[in-house]
């Protein structure tokens, strides 16, 4: 596939808005010798949407695109993402493994460990992960995943992989929406200090580029740690797949991401999708 000219097509499409201090130039100074390319956005609709978008049109991998805010954030399920400017970091970076679609089903679970040791790197805590895709502290969420495919159409391998991470660095509790205020963090919260969101760009960045260098090839320390960070294992759950809710006692993360857990009636299963809810946390009583 012939690579676009990236520099060029940014050109275009970046909007002259006020990035509240992101700053290509202080990201830069963070991310030492590696290779990858961060672009930065005020304001965009979704930095999934662009960055599927560019890859279709030959963008290279360790493309990354940051926005200040996104005015159609999306989370798992077709969930909105409330971006707001100043306060968060939005970020899709894009890879380009080699591989068939079942080959990457522990992608998601990779990234999250990524960004654990990218929150650990900047701010000196580490979250937990809730299964799959959320980071949490102290049963708050603190940012989100969410990976998507582009596969070739003729040979149904993966042409790209866009990977979309929301952290909450700087809200205060009364920043957030009623709706959400209970069970949201922001690395401010939890620290009592301002977050450096130019430093935590940075480390997610070193982390995402650390990790597709293994991502094919030897998974198994990331599912280890990932693991070690999943706060779900151990935990007894609620499985909701359309209108069918199934509770079960979550037991370990197999080779490919997917939650093995235990049912009431003694029966081991593999959780692939779904929603699956801890007691005690967002609220489930």
């Amino acid at each position: 596939m012939e690579m676009m000219d990236i520099d060029a097509i940014m050109a275009q499409m970046r909007p002259r808005l006020d990035t509240h201090g992101l700053n290509t130039k202080a990201i830069r100074a963070h991310l030492g010798d590696c290779p990858w390319r961060v672009y930065l956005f005020g304001e965009v609709d979704s930095t999934n949407t662009m960055l599927k978008k560019l890859c279709r049109e030959g963008t290279p991998a360790g493309t990354v695109l940051v926005a200040d805010r996104q005015t159609g954030g999306r989370g798992r399920l077709g969930r909105s993402f409330q971006s707001p400017g100043g306060v968060g970091v939005y970020l899709s970076a894009l890879l380009r493994p080699d591989c068939t679609p079942q080959e990457l089903m522990h992608l998601t679970c990779a990234t999250a460990v990524a960004m654990c040791d990218a929150v650990e790197n900047a701010f000196g805590f580490r979250p937990g992960i809730k299964w799959t895709n959320d980071l949490v502290v102290s049963k708050r969420k603190l940012g989100g995943i969410l990976t998507e495919l582009v596969l070739d159409p003729k040979t149904c391998r993966v042409e790209g992989a866009v990977i979309g991470i929301g952290i909450n660095c700087n809200q205060l509790e009364a920043d957030f929406d009623e709706s959400i205020r209970p069970i949201a963090t922001s690395a401010r919260m939890v620290m009592g200090r301002e977050a450096d969101r130019n430093r935590l760009i940075a480390e997610m960045v070193k982390s995402l580029e650390a990790m597709d260098q293994t991502l094919l090839s030897f998974p198994s320390p990331m599912l280890g740690q990932y693991r070690k960070d999943c706060i779900t294992l151990g935990q007894h759950v609620s499985i909701l797949r359309g209108d069918e809710v199934r509770h079960a006692d979550a037991i370990d993360i197999d080779a490919e991401g997917g939650l093995t857990v235990r049912y009431e009636n003694g029966e081991i299963g593999t959780v692939t999708s779904g929603e699956v809810s801890i007691r005690g946390l967002y609220g489930y009583i």
